[in-house]
């Protein structure tokens, strides 16, 4: 077909798609009432991802498609456009989108101070983090630059909404045309969605990502008692927008596989099953991620945070950050062999252009050609429900399809149109006559060799050196509509003293050039270039597929000293013999006895124990105890351990966020630590709620927690809650006074108290995730736990309880609890104090090394606790220090790390002893527990050993040698031509009671992929 045809099809098009789409819009002169009625024959079709047919036609008209198939009789009003060779997809659909959307723009802060209140005009939701108000269709504004870099990727259809916030509104479906709005825009308010990012809030709450969900939650709640108290209460517009959005498709935006099981977690609260855009590290933890039910719309970036799958320079990384370049591309195909619905998006693509890079190499990992096509077609349209109109060129759909050179998995097949709603928008030249070969050229009486290779769309010329043939030199050209023009310089000669310079232009033919020249004088002259053979063309391959089985292993948890697959402990019956056995109980220390472990329970200690069927483990000369467990921690927990913004965030919960892939878990099981209480900071007086959790190390968030505990709470007092030290700026949020620190306790458990009188009464009440936590500690359900340092504060905090009538249960820190303990002692109140910690800054001025000693003469549980990553693993000696200040017994200092602390949490009758009946976490240990030279040789939770010594050398050589391994890998991709990429930076955060400034949220990978 001629230029002059493909300007008529291109004519016919564009009035024929005036008169479809602005049929509400008057025109300034005549209507052209053309059909756009067009047959394209002879192609291979992509019917859909299953139906593929050969030397087929496809038969559109006013914009859809009319039939599709084989046997199709070519109506003679048809323009026919004859495609053979050719292959025709339907349009490809991006569901995570922010096309066409104007920049987010934040409300203005009034001053430096904290914003603690939303600055937004109208009757709109207090924190402006929730914006379910924002209408993508109201927004929506065609950028034809925007449209045109996907269309060249093959997209047609974006689901777009504005990415900012928490709540983010709701989307527009939009076709990417050149067309006014009206037209461009096929479904409004289509989904809605949502993150746990602030966006351009400048609010301070929340500050972390358990303040994230809990104000997600308090919505759902809200939302749920506005639709019922709608007539008496006041109007709020994003209340009325959020109830309206929740009947529509439910997106949620994240970054790590971690988040996804935390906000599918928060959707089933409130029976919400979310389509969640993931983080692309799926394949870490897929059997978790499969029971959520949840579709997947998949980002292409191997590794995460860079768009290309070059290596690393090997010595600036760590071992996980090595294993995820290697497998991170397997993530598709390890999501569709799951049977996980999931869609790709170009979006978080950071150059566009890598697009199919990278989907080619999800192939090549193993990703099937029909789910490639299902999730860039069927599967997006079905989630948002529009499949009537896309995802395959059935009869009836949009004409939104693609015109390609071969199969879109070969790496040089050439993408000429995408027609959108049945206007065609041309990326590469249908027609373009391929030039490559050789050629002689003849000009002013000279001959000259050229060569044309590169590839048919992109073609390169060369001038071949007569005198060396193996020599050439690139020409500067252009190649457009089958017109050829370029510049050359031959060889000086004596006749012209200097360096002919030619300038070539005219048209081309398979077999022959010709047209006009300017030589260097000025003067035209003709020219001719006549093919004399053909070069040697490779042919456009699939790419060569890859056997994830010969690859690297994913590790449970995603750590250097996780487990295979293969390799994970699991329940064993086990015989310990003729050890030393600290019981933690009455009958003190046994020696010379068994223990015998069955179902994860310690099922008998005596001697000679006879078990047929146990695993035996000689314990002569060794110790065992129970394991310890660090009543104040702050390991595990993702980014954030405060929710400081307000004086009190009862609501927040440490068991949202729990990091069950923190390495300290193992090192502190390397420690003897089989279980922790995971406390919110110290930035507020009322904090949030704890979680309790069980080391199990290679389990899921979920999984580590103590089944049936009971619940508990931070509280703080001090210099940290009223602010001494946040800087003139940040001083702003009551209380700034210990006076102003009992009154906030005083105001919200009086606050609590009539919530529940109302709620008692059966009066409709807004259910308030604050209050009800703070009500659960009115009511003996929730237990304190509180930060603490001086007498004074400590003793008010007693009578507040004492006037609400309900029991402190542990003051922690604690270190001036030695000058009243008989208050303590009186009131019922435990202690979970520092060993030795005194004098590191002026309210601990008055703290002693005998603190323990003397709250345990009174009567008072004391624990000894770490409320630090790197102590947490050396909490033996922490006990040991009891004996050497005060003359405590063993027996007693060993109780501190362990049968104490479970009294605190009462979980005494689990753990914390070794007794029959309760739970197998036990240590055994190389020496005396209390010697620095004691190391813990296997530690038991629940009668799994998850740490064995010897093990863990061998494990430290693996390390090694996988370390080795991918480093020749990625020299040899190196040698192969990649590029080194810069190392990804990975802050490890150490949380600890003093971190104060934990206030932003860190929205990549870096606790969860791959700390080493």
């Amino acid at each position: 077909m001629g230029l002059q045809k493909i300007a008529v099809v291109f004519l016919l098009s564009f009035w024929s798609f005036l008169t479809l789409a602005q049929v509400t819009f008057p025109k300034n002169g005549v209507y052209d009432e053309q059909e756009g009625h067009y047959a394209f024959t002879n192609a291979t079709i992509y019917v859909s991802p299953q139906q593929k047919l050969e030397n087929a036609t496809l038969l559109i008209k006013k914009g859809k498609v009319v039939a599709t198939g084989t046997d199709i009789s070519v109506p003679k009003d048809a323009v026919t456009i004859d495609l053979k060779g050719k292959y025709i997809y339907p349009s490809f659909i991006d569901l995570s989108s922010n096309y066409g959307m104007p920049k987010p723009v934040g409300t203005k802060r009034k001053s430096s101070a904290p914003q603690m209140l939303s600055n937004k005009d109208g009757a709109y939701s207090w924190n402006e983090a929730l914006k379910p108000e924002q209408d993508a269709t109201t927004l929506f504004k065609v950028d034809e630059k925007g449209a045109s870099d996907l269309r060249k990727l093959g997209f047609g259809t974006v689901l777009t909404h504005q990415m900012d916030g928490m709540a983010r509104g709701t989307s527009a479906l939009v076709l990417l045309g050149a067309e006014k709005e009206h037209d461009m825009i096929i479904k409004a308010q289509a989904s809605a969605h949502y993150s746990f990012s602030k966006g351009t809030s400048k609010q301070n709450y929340p500050s972390s990502r358990m303040g994230a969900i809990a104000l997600l939650r308090q919505t759902y709640y809200d939302g749920q008692w506005y639709a019922q108290t709608r007539t008496d209460e006041t109007y709020n517009i994003s209340l009325e927008k959020w109830n309206e959005n929740q009947k529509l498709p439910q997106f949620f935006e994240l970054n790590n596989r971690l988040d996804f099981l935390r906000a599918d977690k928060l959707g089933d609260e409130f029976g919400v099953q979310y389509i969640i855009r993931g983080g692309g590290d799926e394949f870490l933890r897929l059997d978790a991620i499969k029971k959520t039910n949840a579709p997947v719309v998949l980002p292409l970036h191997f590794p995460k945070a860079y768009d290309v799958s070059d290596p690393y320079d090997a010595e600036e990384v760590g071992l996980m950050q090595m294993k995820y370049w290697e497998l991170a591309p397997t993530n598709p195909a390890r999501v569709a062999e799951a049977g996980i619905p999931f869609t790709f998006t170009a979006r978080l693509t950071k150059d566009k252009k890598d697009f199919w890079k990278l989907a080619r190499k999800a192939y090549q990992y193993g990703l099937k050609e029909e789910d490639l096509l299902k999730a860039l077609t069927t599967t997006p349209a079905q989630l948002i429900k529009a499949d009537e109109l896309l995802g395959t060129l059935e009869k009836g759909k949009l004409a939104n399809f693609i015109i390609t050179s071969d199969n879109i998995l070969k790496e040089k097949t050439i993408f000429y149109h995408n027609w959108i709603k049945g206007k065609p928008y041309v990326l590469k030249d249908l027609n373009a006559i391929d030039i490559r070969g050789k050629y002689e050229l003849a000009i002013d009486q000279q001959r000259f060799e050229l060569k044309v290779t590169g590839t048919a769309i992109a073609p390169e010329l060369y001038l071949i050196n007569p005198e060396d043939t193996s020599k050439k030199t690139k020409l500067k050209h252009s190649f457009v509509n089958n017109t050829l023009a370029f510049v050359f310089s031959p060889k000086k000669d004596s006749a012209t003293k200097g360096t002919n310079v030619y300038r070539l232009s005219g048209a081309v033919s398979p077999n022959q050039w010709a047209g006009q020249a300017t030589k260097f004088d000025g003067t035209w002259i003709s020219w001719t270039a006549k093919r004399t053979g053909d070069i040697e063309l490779k042919a456009s391959k699939l790419p060569k597929l890859i056997k994830i089985e010969d690859l690297g292993e994913v590790f449970y948890p995603w750590s250097p000293y996780g487990y295979a697959k293969k390799d994970i402990p699991k329940k064993e019956t086990v015989l310990i013999k003729n050890t030393t056995v600290w019981t933690g109980e009455k009958k003190g220390k046994l020696e010379g006895v068994d223990v015998l472990v069955q179902d994860g329970k310690i099922a008998k200690i005596a001697k000679k124990i006879s078990a047929s069927d146990a695993k035996v483990i000689e314990g002569t000369g060794k110790h065992l105890t129970a394991g310890i467990i660090d009543e104040h921690s702050h390991i595990c927990i993702n980014y954030g351990v405060n929710e400081g913004t307000q004086a009190s965030s009862a609501e927040v919960r440490i068991g949202d966020v729990i990091n069950s892939e923190d390495v300290n878990m193992y090192r502190q099981l390397a420690g003897g630590v089989t279980g922790a209480q995971l406390l919110h900071g110290s930035a507020n007086p009322i904090g949030g709620q704890s979680a309790i959790i069980k080391f199990r190390w290679g389990s899921l968030p979920e999984a580590i927690k103590y089944e049936n505990a009971d619940g508990f709470i931070k509280f703080a007092l001090g210099e940290n809650v009223k602010q001494s030290n946040w800087g003139p700026n940040a001083r702003v949020r009551f209380p700034q006074t210990r006076m102003g620190v009992e009154q906030v306790y005083e105001d919200h458990f009086t606050r609590a108290a009539e919530y529940g009188a109302a709620l008692k009464a059966g009066k409709k009440v807004r259910k308030d995730l604050e209050l009800d936590a703070l009500l659960e500690i009115i009511n003996q359900e929730r237990f304190i736990s509180c930060h603490s340092y001086v007498q004074s504060e400590i003793t008010m905090l007693m009578r507040i309880a004492e006037k609400h009538q309900f029991t402190l249960n542990t003051f922690t820190h604690i270190l001036e609890g030695y000058k009243i303990a008989d208050k303590m002692k009186a009131h019922g109140a435990g202690a979970s104090t520092f060993s030795d910690w005194w004098a590191y800054k002026y309210e601990v001025i008055d703290a002693i090394p005998y603190n323990a000693k003397i709250l345990d003469d009174m009567g008072i549980v004391v624990a000894i606790n770490s409320d630090d990553a790197e102590m947490g693993r050396r909490l033996n000696q922490e006990a040991a220090k009891g004996v050497k200040y005060g003359g405590m017994s063993e027996e007693a200092a060993w109780n501190m790390v362990t049968h104490n602390p479970a009294k605190l949490l009462h979980l005494d009758d689990k753990v914390g002893s070794i007794k029959v009946g309760k739970s197998a976490d036990l240590v055994l240990w190389s020496d005396h527990p209390l010697s620095v030279y004691a190391k813990a040789e296997k530690t038991f939770v629940d009668g799994v050993c998850l740490f064995d010594h010897k093990k863990d050398e061998a494990k430290r050589q693996l390390i090694q040698q996988e370390r080795n391994r991918l480093i020749q890998k990625m020299l040899k991709a190196k040698s192969e031509g990649a590029k080194t990429q810069p190392a990804i930076f990975q802050p490890k955060q150490h949380y600890h009671c003093g971190n104060t400034d934990c206030n932003k949220f860190i929205d990549f990978n870096v606790d969860v992929n791959g700390i080493d």
